[in-house]
């Protein structure tokens, strides 16, 4: 796990990605997609292969952390975590870093609360929030 962590950690960062996930050692799902699209996809994409992995992305928020814990992921690497992110994390037995921790993630113009963590808060299971915020983004 902690190999995984360090390696999806690291690829994030060298490649300028937004989202990488690992698994044994190996990466099975990297992406640009910016927000909660690229973790989406990823659980599409790989399903129950994502149970065990380790996540690194580059922000983690409620919505994010609702769908780790939803696909089984074991780790988490986040550049910028929220207070909501971590206590789903830390809820859901999914280990976590961060680089920095932050009361609330906002909206790309930095003037409101990312309408995608509006959404999350009305969630209160992991399953209801992936079926929530899959629907939301089509």
């Amino acid at each position: 796990m902690q190999t995984d962590l360090r390696l999806a950690k690291q690829r994030l960062k060298q490649k300028s990605l937004t989202l990488v996930t690992v698994k044994r050692g190996k990466v099975i799902f990297e992406t640009e997609i910016h927000g909660i699209s690229g973790l989406l996809k990823a659980i599409e994409e790989h399903g129950e292969e994502m149970k065990g992995s380790s996540v690194s992305d580059r922000i983690v928020g409620r919505a994010a952390a609702l769908l780790c814990v939803y696909s089984g992921v074991v780790a988490v690497f986040a550049i910028t975590a929220s207070d909501e992110g971590i206590e789903v994390l830390r809820k859901g037995h999914v280990s976590f870093e961060f680089e920095q921790r932050v009361s609330f993630i906002l909206n790309s113009e930095g003037t409101d609360i990312c309408p995608f963590e509006k959404l999350a808060s009305k969630f209160s299971s992991p399953k209801e929030a992936y079926e929530g915020l899959k629907t939301a983004c089509g």
